[in-house]
């Protein structure tokens, strides 16, 4: 018996066999909407090509990184983000902020264009900048009643997904949009209880978040961020400044009844177990060497060994975007056989998208549906 999306998504997030592969996006950003989809919706899109929606909630988030980002909503009396627009150009995007504490003022600077947002100036520079952090950085609450409501467009249709608070949704990944990675990784090693104080502060503060979310209507929560990775750090520090802060985390959104998802962006060689040890119940985005990860999906599906669902694996740019339609159904079925095929696993795209033709996207979604348990 065929089932819904909803059903085939939380079937293999809990380990087991659904009636086929799930075949979904990481998250469908607005460029591509816009450009090739006339302005629909994300969840408009996933039901025009028959794929299983993975919904993201941006909401109350607090990342710089969107590009339609209202940082007034995050200011208080204790912390004003005066933002100085020197360019609002869509392709050319140039903000400087100015954070007002009653201890200090912080400033920071990002760029970006119509995919993206990334940061030219951090905000820690110094010591002292991390105590008006601690006392001053406030924590947003969320407002339940829009999540419910999201959810419930969705219907059966596809799961609603969150993450916890933050520029990442990881401490040491949030910590590394607050200051350069490379002079936090050599503190890491010459300082490390410094680091760990700096990451006890996120930590503290996303717990808080945490504690907002009771009752919140998200099917799946998402943690980690890249910078954690081992392609970034190692396995040594990624085992003492990530998985115990991970742990944490994941320990209290369990507590409140959530599915957690934790993003390495592919970089997973040498943490395998270590992701295990986080308990988080899903691991993503499974990026092949192609695209980035440093090792192929298998390789990671056959050391998790079924301990953790699966989620991602397909190269969303030398195979998605590039093709051809063969191309893309060989891909998809070669990861259904590698690492589906025990159930457990949602075939998604390793990461964002944004020039891949229409008829791609339909010969995903098509390939997908041939994988049947």
């Amino acid at each position: 018996m065929a089932m819904t999306s909803k059903e085939r998504l939380l079937t293999a997030l809990g380990g087991g066999k659904p009636d086929r592969l799930p075949v979904t996006v990481h998250q469908w950003q607005g460029y591509h909407l816009d450009k090739y989809l006339g302005g629909m919706s994300d969840l408009e899109a996933a039901r025009t090509f028959g794929l299983d929606g993975q919904i993201q909630y941006f909401e109350s988030m607090g990342q710089f990184w969107l590009v339609d980002a209202d940082f007034s909503k995050f200011s208080t009396e204790t912390w004003g983000d005066e933002v100085i627009v020197i360019s609002d150009a869509p392709d050319s995007r140039v903000n400087h902020h100015i954070i007002h504490t009653p201890g200090g003022d912080l400033t920071y600077k990002t760029a970006g264009n119509r995919q993206t947002t990334w940061i030219t100036e951090y905000l820690v520079k110094t010591d002292d900048d991390v105590e008006l952090v601690r006392k001053y950085m406030p924590v947003p609450k969320l407002d339940l009643a829009p999540i419910a409501a999201r959810h419930d467009e969705i219907g059966d249709d596809g799961i609603l997904r969150g993450f916890v608070w933050g520029d990442q949704a990881g401490c040491w990944a949030h910590a590394c949009c607050m200051m350069d990675i490379n002079d936090l990784i050599l503190r890491a090693v010459d300082e490390p209880d410094w680091v760990h104080a700096v990451l006890k502060i996120l930590l503290d503060k996303k717990l808080q978040f945490i504690e907002s979310m009771k009752g919140a209507a998200f099917d799946l929560v998402e943690t980690g961020g890249g910078a954690g990775s081992s392609t970034v750090i190692s396995p040594k520090l990624h085992e003492e400044f990530c998985l115990p802060y991970d742990r944490a985390m994941h320990d209290a959104l369990h507590e409140l009844g959530f599915l957690t998802t934790y993003h390495t962006c592919g970089g997973n060689f040498g943490i395998e177990d270590h992701i295990v040890a986080n308990g988080c119940d899903a691991s993503e985005t499974l990026a092949p060497i192609s695209v980035g990860g440093n090792q192929e999906p298998w390789d990671f599906a056959a050391k998790i060994d079924g301990r953790v669902a699966l989620i991602g694996g397909l190269d969303q740019f030398n195979t998605l975007t590039q093709g051809p339609a063969e191309t893309i159904r060989s891909a998809v079925h070669k990861l259904f056989e590698t690492c589906g095929p025990n159930g457990g696993y949602v075939c998604s795209l390793s990461d964002h998208f944004f020039e891949t033709p229409p008829a791609n996207i339909q010969a995903y979604a098509d390939a997908a549906r041939e994988c049947v348990y």
